[in-house]
């Protein structure tokens, strides 16, 4: 089989490389991807937020599968148009795109088939929201509508943080028309978690839990990222509230899916915080997690190339998810600056020693004019490490990221740590 994959990040480079094990993965393209991409796959340089551009390409490829792996392309009806060309995809459709495209259309979507959730409330005018600081109490939740790259959230301490980012989201526009609209919510207190999940008209099928850690700094501290690291299976998610989540959440979900005319194909992300009253929807997202992929993939024995072949053909439930029962943990390295502004172009060494338990997955990287690789975005590469136990994949990871060098660059050194989150 011919596979087309869309994206050119950490996630996409964990797809590439589990479908590259698949003996029906007979030629894998990737559009445009990474210097990684390019070790197990052909990289096209095309915009892979064009939804025009990537139909056309498909058209002209025309491979056996299309697996969409960022949400900008879902978002603006990718899927529809390759499908259009009678091309199956592994990604929802532009209506249910919408769950991660819009908080306010989510929010609604849990209130409705009643799902658990923070207490909420949307805002298209500026001063109305300011007129309503500390609604929910502090800290101030607020989150930007519309796509913003995982950063659109902001945890206010205080009336004047609260101020600032609305002016920010609002007035100054910093994430563009993704702030023209706002939802407050009120702060949930508990344990992060997060939930991957293969979705068809069969149902809902969770992978292995993973938990990610957001903030830049360690003991998360500081801004909001796309996520600085992950690990795999939670240490938090027992057998017991693997079913709360299973009956609360997922299986509503589903009803409400078949409900409101959602025709959802693809990876439901659903971002939870484990809370005193049990677990609770922060988000839910359309396609696989960034950095938690690369967590949760190495553990997948299950052919991924034939999960994704089911999914399009709503035959999922005739399959048996296996896990191994091995641990993994990633640690991102992120450019000087991230989350703010970054320079690129930055000479990448270390990368060349090799480790059968480790995985070098690569998120904004480019092979340079001289053989060698470059940073090219704010997270860099992704750490993957296998073990036995979890406190030894911690160290693989942390021994290989020792050894990876660039100028500027940032980890937390915490990752696999549990910590009490409020978002």
């Amino acid at each position: 089989m011919k596979v087309l994959i869309i994206g050119g990040g950490g996630r996409e480079h964990a797809i590439a490389w589990k479908l590259a094990q698949s003996p029906y993965a007979d030629k894998i393209l990737c559009a445009p991807g990474n210097a990684g991409i390019a070790q197990v796959a052909e990289c096209i340089a095309v915009d892979p937020e064009d939804p025009q551009a990537l139909a056309a390409l498909a058209r002209a490829e025309r491979p056996d599968l299309v697996v969409v792996g960022s949400e900008v392309p879902l978002a603006r009806g990718v899927t529809d148009l390759i499908e259009a060309e009678g091309i199956p995809v592994f990604g929802p459709n532009k209506k249910c795109a919408q769950l991660e495209a819009s908080k306010s259309f989510t929010k609604a979507f849990l209130a409705r088939h009643g799902i658990p959730t923070a207490r909420y409330r949307e805002f298209t005018d500026k001063s109305e929201l300011l007129a309503h600081i500390g609604l929910f109490g502090f800290p101030m939740v607020l989150k930007a509508d519309g796509l913003a790259a995982g950063k659109g959230v902001v945890l206010a301490a205080d009336a004047e943080t609260a101020r600032q980012a609305i002016e920010e989201m609002m007035g100054e526009r910093v994430f563009g028309s993704a702030g023209d609209r706002i939802v407050v919510e009120e702060c949930l207190i508990g344990v992060e978690a997060s939930m991957l999940c293969f979705v068809d008209g069969s149902g809902i099928f969770p992978m292995e839990s993973a938990q990610d850690y957001k903030r830049i700094r360690d003991h998360d501290e500081g801004p909001n990222t796309g996520g600085m690291g992950t690990y795999s299976p939670s240490l938090v998610i027992d057998d017991v509230l693997m079913a709360q989540i299973k009956d609360r959440i997922l299986t509503p979900t589903f009803a409400g899916f078949k409900a409101d005319g959602l025709d959802f194909r693809g990876v439901l992300f659903v971002g939870l915080m484990l809370t005193a009253d049990g677990p609770k929807v922060i988000e839910f997202n359309n396609r696989f997690g960034d950095p938690e992929t690369q967590s949760v993939l190495p553990r997948l024995r299950t052919d991924l190339l034939e999960v994704f072949r089911a999914a399009c053909e709503n035959r999922l439930s005739t399959l048996s998810l296996e896990w191994s029962e091995k641990r993994a943990v990633t640690v991102v390295l992120a450019s000087g600056g991230y989350p703010g502004s970054y320079e690129k172009g930055k000479v990448i060494s270390g990368l060349d020693e090799t480790d059968p338990d480790v995985i070098i997955f690569h998120a904004g990287t480019k092979n340079g004019e001289n053989s060698e690789i470059l940073t090219a975005g704010g997270r860099v590469l992704g750490v993957t490490a296998i073990g036995a136990t979890h406190e030894e994949a911690r160290r693989k990871a942390y021994e290989r990221v020792k050894k990876i060098h660039f100028e500027g660059v940032q980890y937390r050194t915490d990752i696999g740590v549990v910590y009490e989150q409020k978002n």
